[in-house]
């Protein structure tokens, strides 16, 4: 299953906070073009059949793709120079 660092936990609770900040509220990613990879949106609620990964109060949803797809990494946020989230992906040891 997917794991969150603690500043991906953080930046997804600002993220979400910034939304609106309700007790549902999350990052959603979907993987449903291949073509395109990974998409990450902020989502009020998850969708029927995503999967739901807690880690210190941050929600993050996956569609079956990414849940897939994503089974077995480590998620991992940094913001840059210019204010922009950046996500990185890094495998579980």
């Amino acid at each position: 299953m997917l794991t969150l660092t603690e500043n991906a936990s953080t930046i997804v609770k600002d993220i979400t906070a910034q939304q609106g900040g309700s007790d549902t509220a999350g990052l959603r990613i979907t993987s449903e073009d291949p073509a395109q990879g990974l998409m990450v949106t902020a989502a009020p609620e998850p969708q029927p059949g995503d999967q739901t990964v807690e880690a210190d109060g941050a929600k993050v949803y996956l569609d079956v793709p990414a849940s897939q797809a994503l089974d077995d990494q480590i998620l991992d946020a940094a913001v840059d120079e210019a204010g922009r989230v950046q996500f990185a992906l890094a495998p579980q040891a």
